[in-house]
Order: C-alpha cells, then structure tokens, then sequence
C-alpha cells in the first residue's frame, strides 16, 4: 500500500464550512480501498485513554481465579481467559489455536443521551462488575458514553460518504448495540497458526480502536499482504465491520485484521464496537444498489447476525485443539 488513511477530523468538530464533506470524501476514499482508517485531533481527551489502559492492565493483574468469578455470560459480558477461544468465522484463515489474549467485556448500562424516557425504567444491564475495585464501574461508564458520543458524531459523515441524507442513520441508532473491551495481550511465544487476535473481520457497523502504547496491529487489505498498521500518536482508528459490508453492498469494505504480540512487554488494547439496534433491520442502502448494481444480501437485524457471529466465536469448546 502507498499509505494508510489518516483524517484530521479538528475543522468538523469546529464546524468549519465544507470540513464535513472533506472529511466523508476521505473516509469514502478510505472505506471503498482500505476498509481501516485512523483520525485524529477526535476531540476525546487523550488522558481518558491513558487511564483506561491503566485500569485494564491493573484487572488482568489480578489473580485468575479471581477474574473468573465473572466467566463470560450469555449475555457476551464478562471475563475470557487466555487461549480460552478463536475466530472460526474468519474465511481468510483456519485458525485452530486459542488466541493469546484474555479480555474483559462490557456492553451498555444506561440508555443512550436523548433515549425514549418510558425505555428507561427496564433496561437493565447485564454487565459483571467487579464488587472491589473501586471506581471501575464508574470510569467504563464514563469512558463508554465519551466514545459513544465520539461514534454518534460520525454518522453524519457516513451519510455523506454513502450519498445518503441527512439524518438517515438516526432511526438505526437510536439504541445502538454496543460493546467495550479491555484486552490484554501477553508477551508469551506463539505456535504455529496462533495469534495475539487470529485472522477475522469484524461483524459490525465501526469499530473504533485507541493507538496502543505498544503497537500490534496489522491489517490486510484485498490485494495485499499482511502489513503493521502505523503508529499514530493520539489517534483513534476506525475500521468497517461486516454489517457495514453488508448494508452497502459491498461498497464498504470490512478488511480482515489481527493483532500480535511480538514486542517482549505486555500490550493492552481497549476497542469500542458500535452498531445499530438489534432489532433494526438492514436493508441494502438506497445509494448503494442499482439496476446494474442489485443487493447482494437480505435484510437482516444486527441482533440475528451478531449472535451467530458471537455462538461461533466465543461459545465453542476451542481450547488449542
């Protein structure tokens, strides 16, 4: 590749006239050739990052029984231990060893800012918070809502990229699913075929990714080899999932990445995944399709692809087989 899409997003955030349609043509531009891009100057103070890996590193410090006590959930919430799962949706790759990673999991707890008040009352979270750290719950919060309002002010650059109007996403995102990760990637040797993250693509809308203090990701874009992303000091990077992939018929693309751990430290890394309401069906976008041009795909709900997506991935009894 020549190079890897970085977008200065600081005029959009100050609504400097036309920095909204020069940001969607570069994200347009990254999206339909490389499927990843990293932005910076996001407006999200870079301390909350910080902290938040320190937080991460402080639970996978802890002893293993411990952090066992919330096993994952049916409900994709909870504790995964190193080795304990793999990607098998990966079709890029036959990824037959546990991946060297542990992970903490967490999805919404509170309704989105603005959310129907009569919701309010019954949506209760499933997430498993640790009842002696003090501080966690409070800090994943206020970091989950911070991104998530991050997330929220891209959708209108989405819709400019797609050639969409204005405001075409705000029924799919009203109460839009939602994960955080703290992941943890030891410095321990790998076998053959077994990575930090094996080889896969992600499964929905963005996901948004803090430059780590140790670096271990690589991506693959169609026609390339596996390359290091680059190191971006401060930024964020976003890349498609395959809802994206799906909703605009291919337009989007949804690149297979993994991460490795060769640095000799411990790396820590915090994705956001963010994706429209499970129960919102997705049909190709209007701007997307054509005579020449049909959908590739049926509609389908977030909810339904996402649950197959995670049953495959996280619910098998892989465990280096």
């Amino acid at each position: 590749m020549a190079r890897f899409p970085i977008i200065d997003l600081q005029d959009y955030l100050d609504g400097v006239a036309g920095a909204d349609q020069k940001a969607a043509d570069g994200i347009r531009d990254a999206f339909e050739n490389v499927g990843f891009m990293a932005v910076i100057h996001h407006g999200i103070a870079w301390s909350k990052v910080e902290a938040l890996a320190t937080t991460a590193a402080a639970f996978h410090a802890r002893p293993l029984d411990w952090k066992q006590t919330m096993a994952f959930s049916a409900d994709f919430t909870g504790y995964v231990a190193p080795k304990a799962h793999s990607i098998q949706t990966s079709t890029l790759n036959d990824n037959t060893k546990g991946d060297l990673n542990e992970a903490y999991f967490m999805e919404r707890e509170r309704p989105p800012v603005g959310g129907d008040p009569a919701r309010r009352a019954v949506f209760v979270s499933p997430n498993q918070w640790p009842d002696d750290v003090d501080g966690f719950r409070a800090q994943l919060l206020d970091y989950f809502e911070t991104i998530e309002s991050f997330a929220r002010r891209l959708l209108p650059l989405y819709e400019l990229a797609l050639d969409l109007p204005a405001g075409f996403f705000e029924p799919a995102f009203r109460w839009p699913q939602a994960s955080l990760r703290l992941s943890h990637y030891p410095p321990v040797p790998a076998e053959d075929n077994q990575f930090g993250i094996s080889p896969h693509t992600d499964a929905g809308f963005l996901t948004i990714l803090p430059q780590s203090a140790i670096s271990g990701l690589h991506i693959r874009p169609a026609g390339h080899d596996w390359m290091p992303a680059p190191t971006v000091a401060n930024g964020l990077f976003i890349n498609g999932g395959d809802m994206l992939k799906r909703w605009s018929n291919d337009r989007f693309l949804s690149t297979e990445h993994m991460a490795v751990n060769s640095s000799g430290h411990e790396r820590y890394a915090t994705p956001f995944f963010f994706s429209p309401d499970v129960t919102y069906e997705m049909a190709c976008l209007p701007s997307c399709q054509s005579p020449d041009n049909p959908p590739k795909y049926d509609p389908i709900t977030y909810g339904e692809y996402r649950k197959w997506f995670m049953d495959a991935n996280y619910r098998s009894d892989l465990v280096d087989r």
